[in-house]
């Protein structure tokens, strides 16, 4: 929720039609609380709202503790995530989505097939 917090002033701040960019970068970066609260068969919507509630209060280590089903502090609960594993893991998620808009973009730029006039 950091990231996408930060990510979303970025957003704000950036004219033109890249802000639209940075802002769906946000949301995807929001939705991946909820798919972890989802998987875990909790209330996604209530937990997310939770979340973000606490973030607003600058508890930059709230996260979703799975076991009992409600917000928590990830420093306090031992879980914490590499620096090097989340830049990677953006990395690849940043790279799969520029090679799905690239064939996206060669698919709707697909030359009309001609027909023969003999």
């Amino acid at each position: 929720m950091v990231m996408a917090k930060e990510v979303d002033e970025l957003a704000r701040k950036t004219p033109g039609k890249k802000s639209h960019a940075i802002d769906a970068f946000s949301r995807a970066l929001q939705a991946i609380p909820t798919i972890i609260a989802d998987n875990a068969g909790l209330d996604s919507a209530e937990l997310i709202s939770q979340l973000r509630a606490e973030h607003h209060k600058e508890n930059s280590t709230a996260g979703i503790d799975v076991i009992t089903g409600s917000v928590g502090d990830m420093q306090k609960l031992g879980i914490s995530e590499s620096f090097k594993v989340k830049q990677a893991i953006l990395l690849s998620a940043t790279e799969a989505t520029e090679m799905i808009l690239r064939v996206d973009e060669i698919i709707t730029c697909a030359p009309r097939r001609r027909e023969d006039r003999m």
